[in-house]
């Protein structure tokens, strides 16, 4: 009998860790979290558009979004970008502005969406999360640099923005 309770007992502890766990998943991270996992995001990004190597973005991203866009596929996406020359890297120095705030939706996505105020261009960003390999990974990227309104008319220019040609956005959704 009490190696019944203790197998029993065993068996419930296991199952509230899993619970705790993917309750976890289902909840905004925390600030620090939530900024360190938009960063590392978006740096994987832009090294792969630097370096023309897909590889390690590619092992980042959610199951989902791996087998719909192999390394060479991802590279062929975001090509135009790339060629640009692009470089966002200043963004890992930067603390990011979220508009709206984030939240998991109705399908269990985390929507993350905002911009780093780089300049002359504003990083904007839509990034999409499921829970993936234990962890929240990209299951959507949408990127775009926003020239930043230059005139001197007594308008709040951290809001006076144009979008740039959308050549110069880099966007997937699965």
């Amino acid at each position: 009998m009490t190696l019944l309770r203790r197998a029993l007992s065993a068996t419930g502890l296991l199952l509230t860790l899993l619970a705790a766990t993917a309750a976890a998943q289902n909840k905004v991270p925390t600030e620090r979290g939530l900024e360190a996992l938009v960063k590392a995001s978006l740096l994987s990004f832009n090294d792969a558009n630097i370096t023309g190597n897909y590889t390690v973005f590619h092992a980042k991203l959610s199951k989902p979004f791996r087998d719909q866009f192999p390394p060479d596929r991802l590279q062929q996406a975001f090509k135009e970008f790339a060629d640009k020359q692009i470089d966002i890297e200043l963004i890992g120095a930067l603390k990011p502005t979220y508009e709206p705030e984030p939240l998991v939706d109705p399908s269990g996505r985390l929507v993350v969406k905002g911009w780093f105020p780089t300049d002359p261009m504003r990083v904007a960003f839509s990034l999409d999360f499921i829970p993936s390999d234990g962890e929240w990974k990209l299951i959507s990227i949408n990127v775009n640099p926003i020239q930043r309104s230059l005139a001197s008319d007594g308008v709040n220019h951290a809001t006076a923005t144009h979008a740039i040609p959308n050549m110069w956005t880099a966007a997937i959704d699965v």
